[in-house]
């Protein structure tokens, strides 16, 4: 019964099972079948869809019937009972494996079925893209112009592949080679084919037409130009043409954006201008920061107005920094320009703070993790950056959250403990030594999710707006134990953090999934658990707590409801600590000319470096010392553009990278570059007018190039080109310096185009555009020609100065005025702003509004009536420019009338130029100009009314105008002359008045000041009205140097009584001033004086004027000082001690000083100090207490100084161990002295060692390991305040101290037991002939050396009469029967593995009956020895 209800459970555990499979298709953890027709395995995604498929499609009947068939046979197999046995098992699972093969079966060829139409279709499209013949989808049209007007044919042609194109006009091929330069240009854009016809004249009325050829076909499309001539009375600017052309003219930049600076939380607005108002298809206006799209929003609105353009962001961030760039519609496409803004940092709370970070970014975003990054900050406020901050707040509120507790080092950190399904914004605070940084901007909000869920779930749509979701979890409801994930690996290794990633175990399973990390030491078998508090339940954690240098392997096991999975596979060793070093700075940063304001940067990328994320720029003028930062938003390009710069200054520049590591070292600086803008070839020239014209002979006039290139233009290159032929002809081989030429030996009756080139020092410009068609007929009109070189000087808010030049061509009568007519730019009104003619060729325009452009043209006016307009002049908006100086007038030291204009910029060529009444330059005779860098100064010689009228001055060869204008008036002449005569002859100024002082000794001083005098100054001295000469009882004292006079009364009394007046003379300046002294003024005077006469009299005997007080030397000696006076050589001065007399005291007769020094001060001298000064004219003393607080208080004093005089922290390898220590001045008890390591206070024990002398406090670490590297600090503590002073033994320190360290030990070892001969051998030894020479030496050496024995650097054999004998360290060696031949240099060398040694003698042998020479030593056997010197 038993083993029937198993079999029974058995069964329907099966049939559960495979009921399923039926149903889902599911093959986890099953075997994959296959069809007989393709051997192909299909992942569970593909079944799935097939499922889908079949579900939304219609299903035959007889499959339907088969299924049913299925069911039915399955439930009642259900509950048929275990008894059939084997076969009928192998039976039933043939049947299912064969409805299943079938299943797939079908699914697969339905797939096939939908693949092979979507095949079909892709081809067919294909097909008919491949090859086309081309077809006109826009054709030609007709146009009607006016004469001298352009025209322009287009037409949009499709076809495939791209047809060949041919223009003909009435059937000629057009080759615009062989037409008249700039007649026709050609241009196919992406199938917009367009012809344009410049200036058309009647011989361009025809029809053209446009044949478009390729492989599979050609077409053609035509159109008729009619060229209509005008016969208006009004020709040129007056005509309806250039009126309608006005009309029609699109809008352009009217200036180029400037860089714009703003700061951080601050609003800025940055506006573009337009010349004119913008058309309709102008409108649409795109605005781009660094390329990328900016959209109308709260973060920044964009305007446009008429004229205007503007892009505004009410709260600026660093992130807002960048290129901006505005795009303009145009018919040619668009137009463009580009400037950059700057946003500098908020002022820091605290001073000396860094400046916040930026660009905060989200990565790797899972359900309760993910990875943050940022930029750091250019200034790191003085001192380096410590750290970095994080908060986070849930998106909406403001409720901001820290997230580490210790400050990160590195631009990237995991940020963990994350909710799923929750919105986060984050930001980051640089932190240094002095404080905090303000918060950066918010990053963008962030959702944490399953990253993997979009691969979980697949979604098929069906019946238009219905979809189908299958997911994986659905098809893994059988997994209950989890399995271990795979993958286990470090996805980041940093200073601060370890980041580690798996990937999920496949199948999941149903159930939500966490993890537990494991860790392990590499090496080891035992695992520790690090997320016991923390769970996890996405596949990536992080660990801050690792010890650094250590290498460590992780596993993870999944947990799910139903249990704990087995452990993964560990991961290879991780080494925790890696210092993430800063990118290396960039090199070669060179810096060029641009502009007046600006500078060029250049720089390659660093070497054998990562990619940075980008670079700061810096720079200071030459001579400062602290470097400024350019742009707070990294650049990411090589080369920058540095604007805002000071004109005619001096800068250096520098660059760093930018890495997560932090900035790198600041590169070399460039070299000093003077700002100024580079000299390059200047733009074209323009504006090209007829202004005489004979039978052969042509006048052209041109407008100079709005571009100089920097410097002066030297000339004009012109060409001409007769319509009638094809090619160009120079005028001239030698520059032309003036605008104007006269151009001859031309036909009559022809038409002819001019263009030119100008030239400067950076060479010759580029071509202007070709001139309209001018006709050679002589000019017989009665009126006069136009005038010209119509310009605008001095253009302020309201007004502007227009200057033009006389017509050449002046008619039948003289010229007698000129009209002046003016239009806004855009309008076709002209306007005559003079109802009388003026006689001048300038004329002052006012009444302009500010901000409106304008345009200026001339008439002549002779008897015969008004000539034709002048060329128009540039546009020109009535706006004071930034920077813009006005003529200043004033006078000098010298008493000079001046008038001084100072340039805002000035080329190294521009010239000043003065003009008086716009007439031209003044008198040279009345005026003199001095010129000094950008300062122009014009002095008037004899100033009259002859001088009066208006002075203005002009600055050459600049691209903007820079000039201005000063009128001199009869009643500022009259305000210049009476300060030149206050000048020219001036007063003695008075600095203090007359003053009262009562001296010492009563005396009665009156005195007062004026400024400085000369040498030849004069004083008279007047005392009711006599004047008074210097006496004993009255002393004057004049001292000129210091404008000093003063009076000195010795005995005052009432004769003194009255009025003194100082009359004083220094060249042409005088002045007097006067002192009334009587009434009660005398009285109080008098009374005082008496006073003082009668204290003078008691300190007539000696007395301290400076009490005994002490003080502290920088040498750490304490001074006992005091100051006696009115001494005499009699006078006595002693110094006690505890009433005592203390001996070391030095008084100064000469000074009265007394000084008392203890060089060591110790407990001893604590107690009373008194100092006595005496002699027969009476004593006095005082006393200094030493005792109790008061010498506590020197102590503290003394230790401060002490403490101060602390070198840094050295590190000294010794033979024991390595020595940090300090040297001061002088140590005392009293001061307290801490030793601490990596913040830990250390104590003296057998390892380490703290100590001190005098003049060091040490700490020695004896035999020195691993465990020793780290930050020593050493706290010495005065009583009051505490004076830290570290040092950091790692890393490389470490190494070399140890390495030091173990030579010097070995080197102790070494010389210790090295060989040495200790002692014995004399320098010099005689010995008489036939004795015996014994010479003995002791050596030492462990091992035991070797000894060799030399004569004259000889080995000696020991035999016969030379023996040697060793015993112990003493080694002797024996020559018996010496005879002259032994006479030499003896040598003994010793050497062992530690080293080796020599020691020499000199033997002299001597004949019976002689006595050596220079011995003084007579040894035994007949030796004599001689000492050394």
């Amino acid at each position: 019964m038993g083993s029937r209800t198993f079999f029974h459970h058995r069964e329907e555990e099966q049939k559960e099972e495979r009921k399923h499979s039926l149903q889902m298709s599911s093959t986890t953890r099953r075997k994959k079948f296959k069809t007989s027709e393709e051997e192909e395995t299909f992942s569970l995604s593909e079944l799935s869809i097939a499922a889908a498929l079949a579900l939304v499609s219609e299903l035959p009947k007889d499959h339907k019937i088969r299924r049913e068939a299925d069911i039915l046979e399955l439930e009642q197999r259900g509950q048929k009972r275990t008894g059939f046995g084997n076969d009928m098992e192998r039976f039933e699972e043939e049947v299912i494996r064969t409805c299943r093969m079938l299943r797939v079966r079908a699914d697969r060829k339905g797939l096939r079925r939908k693949a092979v139409e979507k095949a079909r279709v892709e081809k067919e499209y294909i097909e008919l893209r491949s090859g086309r013949p081309p077809m006109f989808w826009i054709p030609l049209r007709a146009h009607a112009v006016w004469e001298r007007m352009d025209v322009k044919l287009a037409c949009t042609v499709l076809g495939s592949p791209s047809p060949q194109v041919t223009w003909y006009k009435n059937g000629v091929p057009i080759d615009p080679r062989l037409a008249p330069a700039g007649k026709y240009k050609i241009k196919n854009k992406f199938g917009m084919l367009t012809l344009h016809i410049s200036r058309c004249s009647m011989e361009d009325s025809a029809e053209y037409s446009v044949q478009v050829k390729n492989q599979h076909g050609e077409a053609y499309s035509f159109a008729t130009v009619l060229v209509r001539k005008y016969y208006g009375k009004e020709s040129g600017f007056d005509s309806e043409i250039y009126k309608r052309s006005l009309l029609a003219r699109e809008a352009d930049f009217a200036f180029p954006m400037k860089p714009l600076f703003s700061r951080e939380k601050e609003p800025f607005t940055l506006s573009c201008y337009f010349s004119s108002d913008l058309l309709d298809h102008q409108r649409d206006i795109t605005w781009f920061r660094d390329g990328e799209l900016l959209q109308d929003s709260q973060r920044q609105e964009l305007k446009c107005r008429e004229r205007e353009a503007s892009l505004t962001v009410p709260c600026a961030h660093k992130e807002d920094e960048g290129f901006y760039t505005i795009h303009v519609p145009s018919l040619d496409g668009h137009k463009e320009q580009t400037t950059y803004v700057f946003v500098r940092d908020a002022a820091a709370e605290t001073p000396g703070a860094p400046g916040s970070p930026l660009s905060v970014k989200c990565h790797d975003v899972n359900k309760d993790c993910l990875i943050l990054s940022w930029v750091p900050p250019s200034d790191d406020g003085g001192s380096p950056v410590l750290g970095y901050l994080i908060e986070r707040c849930v998106a909406g509120s403001e409720d901001w959250v820290p997230c580490n507790a210790q400050p990160v080092k590195t631009c990237r950190c995991p940020v963990l403990g994350l909710a799923e399904g929750h919105t986060y914004q984050f930001r980051v605070k640089a932190v240094n030594k002095v404080g905090i940084s303000h918060p950066s901007k918010a990053s963008e909000p962030v959702t944490t999710r399953d990253p993997s869920r979009d691969k979980r779930v697949t979604v098929i749509p069906y019946d238009e707006s219905r979809t189908i979701e299958i997911s994986k979890d659905e098809l893994e409801g059988h997994i209950k134990i989890p399995l271990p994930p795979t993958n286990v690996h470090a996805s980041e290794v940093r200073e601060d953090y370890v980041a580690l990633a798996w990937d999920e175990p496949d199948p999941r399973g149903r159930e939500p999934l966490s993890y537990y990390v494991e860790k392990s030491v590499a090496g080891s078998n035992c695992w520790q658990m690090v997320n016991v508090d923390v769970a996890v339940n996405s596949p990536r954690f992080a660990l801050f707590d690792l010890v650094g240098g250590r290498s460590y392997r992780f596993r993870v096991r999944s947990v799910n409801k139903y249990g704990i999975s087995e452990p993964s596979l560990p991961s290879p060793p991780v080494t925790a600590g890696t210092k993430l070093a800063p990118l290396p700075p960039p090199s070669q940063v060179l810096a060029f000319r641009d502009t007046k304001t600006s500078v060029v940067l250049q720089w390659d990328k660093p070497e054998d470096g990562l990619e940075p994320l980008g670079y700061y720029i810096y720079c200071r003028e030459t001579g400062a010392e602290e470097w400024q930062t350019v742009n707070n938003k990294p650049v990411t390009c090589n080369e920058f553009t540095v604007p805002g710069l000071q004109p005619g200054k001096e800068y250096v520049f520098c660059v760093k990278s930018v890495s997560e590591a932090g900035l790198s070292e600041s590169s070399p600086p460039t070299d000093p570059i003077v700002v100024r803008p580079a000299i390059a070839c200047p733009s074209a020239p323009r504006g090209f007018v007829l202004l005489h014209c004979g039978k052969t002979t042509m006048t052209i006039g041109w407008k100079a190039p709005k571009r100089k290139g920097g410097t002066k233009i030297l000339g004009y290159f012109l060409d001409q080109h007769d319509s009638s032929e094809r090619d160009w002809h120079g005028v001239n081989i030698q520059p032309i310096p003036q605008r104007v030429c006269t151009v001859s030996g031309l036909e009559q009756g022809h038409l002819y185009q001019f263009r030119a080139r100008a030239m400067n020092l950076a060479g010759v410009g580029e071509v202007s555009e070709p001139s309209d068609l001018f006709r050679c007929e002589e000019w017989t009109m009665p009126q006069s020609g136009p005038p010209y070189d119509v310009r605008c000087t001095e253009v302020r808010d309201s007004s502007l100065q227009l200057h033009w030049e006389a017509p050449l061509y002046t008619g039948a009568a003289p010229v007698t005025g000129y009209y002046v007519d003016m239009c806004e730019e855009g309008s076709e009104e002209w306007r005559q702003i003079n109802k009388q003619p003026v006689a001048t060729t300038h004329m002052k325009v006012s009444g302009l509004e500010t901000g409106k452009c304008y345009i200026f043209r001339v008439r002549a006016l002779n008897k015969a009536g008004i000539g034709p307009p002048s060329l128009p002049s540039d546009p020109v908006v009535a706006k004071t420019r930034p920077g813009t100086n006005e003529i200043e007038l004033g006078v000098d030291e010298e008493g000079f009338i001046y008038m001084a204009f100072e340039a805002p910029e000035k080329n190294e060529s521009s010239e000043f130029i003065w003009s008086k009444d716009y007439e031209g330059p003044p008198d040279p005779d009345r005026v003199e100009i001095e010129e000094k860098g950008n300062r122009s100064k014009l002095i008037l010689k004899e100033p009259s009314e002859k001088d009066l009228g208006v002075y203005s001055v002009e600055v050459t060869d600049v691209d903007d105008d820079i000039s201005a204008s000063c009128t001199l008036t009869k009643e500022d002449l009259d305000k210049l002359l009476k300060r030149s005569h206050e000048i020219r002859n001036p007063l003695i100024k008075l600095i203090s008045g007359w003053n009262i002082d009562v001296l010492e000794k009563g005396e009665v001083r009156l005195w007062l000041e004026v400024e400085k005098l000369s040498p030849k100054a004069e004083l008279h001295l007047i005392f009711n009205d006599k004047e008074l000469k210097s006496t004993p009882t009255h002393k004057i004292n004049f001292v000129r140097e210091k404008g000093l006079v003063e009076l000195i009364i010795q005995d005052f009394c009432a004769d003194d009584k009255g009025m003194y007046t100082a009359q004083l003379q220094d060249g042409k300046a005088k002045n007097q001033f006067t002192l009334v002294l009587v009434d009660e003024c005398f009285a109080k005077v008098a009374e005082e004086a008496d006073a003082k006469r009668r204290e003078w009299k008691r300190k007539q005997g000696p007395h301290f004027i400076e009490n005994l007080r002490w003080e502290v030397t920088e040498s750490c000696e304490v001074l006992l000082t005091c100051k006696a006076t009115n001494l005499r050589k009699d006078t006595k001065f002693q110094w006690l001690f505890k009433q005592k007399a203390r001996a070391g005291g030095v008084f100064d007769p000469q000074t009265g000083k007394g000084t008392l020094c203890i060089k060591k001060v110790t407990k001893a001298d604590e107690g009373q100090y008194k100092a006595v000064v005496s002699d027969q004219r009476g004593e006095d003393c005082t006393q200094l207490d030493l005792t109790k607080g008061a010498f506590e208080e020197l102590l503290k004093e003394l230790c401060r100084i002490s403490a101060l005089s602390a070198t840094p922290l050295k590190i000294q390898p010794t033979e024991e161990g390595i020595q940090i220590y300090t040297d001061v001045k002088y140590f005392t008890d009293y001061m307290k002295t801490t030793w601490y390591h990596k913040d830990k206070q250390l104590e003296s024990r057998d390892r380490m060692k703290a100590g001190s002398t005098m003049n060091r406090i040490w700490l020695h670490i004896l035999n020195p390991t691993d465990a020793d590297k780290g930050k020593y600090t050493l706290e010495l503590f005065d009583g009051n305040s505490s004076h830290k002073l570290s040092t950091d033994l790692s890393g490389q320190a470490f190494e070399d101290a140890l390495a030091e360290h173990r030579r010097l030990k070995e080197a102790a070892i070494a010389e210790k037991r090295r060989a040495r001969v200790v002692q014995g051998l004399p320098d010099v030894a005689t010995i008489m002939e036939d004795k015996t020479l014994c010479l003995t030496c002791c050596v030492s050496g462990d091992p035991y050396p070797e000894i060799t024995w030399f004569k004259n650097e000889k080995v000696i054999a020991f035999k016969d009469r030379y023996k040697m004998d060793v015993k112990g360290s003493v080694v002797t060696i024996t020559i018996e029967r010496v005879c002259n031949e032994d006479t030499g240099k003896y040598s003994i060398f010793v050497k062992n593995k530690y080293g080796s040694e020599t020691g020499q003698v000199t033997i002299s042998v001597y004949k019976h009956g002689e006595i050596p020479v220079g011995t003084e030593q007579e040894i035994p056997a007949g030796i004599t020895m001689r000492k050394p010197k």
